[in-house]
């Protein structure tokens, strides 16, 4: 179900119960900032989510609140999780749902990395 993105935190999601070790995960890269892992319901061969460690709700609060060594820190994370699934050549996708008409199910950010087949068009019409 669809959450609302500017609401405040909710630290009783998943990637919350993640982050303090509640649920385990498989775990592809961690930091001092930024935790990513396999998703449990791959919607393409490579599917991983990243996420900051910091209690985000959405690319705005993060953009907006975040610290820069946590934006940084997460960008670059995204392009290291890439090269070292070498990614970079044949192409992958990063998706970030915010809010309600974006589908955001999880009120805590993250990034989708999708790659290992071709990936048709950004949007279903």
């Amino acid at each position: 179900m669809p959450i609302d993105a500017t609401k405040p935190y909710d630290d009783q999601n998943i990637f919350a119960k993640i982050l303090r070790g509640e649920i385990p995960n498989s775990t592809v890269y961690e930091d001092d900032h930024v935790l990513a892992f396999e998703d449990i319901n791959p919607q393409a061969p490579y599917h991983v989510l990243v996420i900051p460690k910091g209690a985000y709700v959405s690319w705005d609060d993060f953009s907006a609140n975040g610290s820069d060594a946590e934006i940084a820190a997460f960008i670059r994370a995204v392009g290291h999780i890439a090269r070292e699934a070498g990614l970079t050549e044949p192409g992958y996708r990063l998706l970030a749902n915010i809010g309600m008409d974006a589908h955001q199910e999880v009120p805590h950010l993250h990034v989708h990395i999708f790659a290992g087949r071709p990936l048709g068009p950004m949007l279903v019409r």
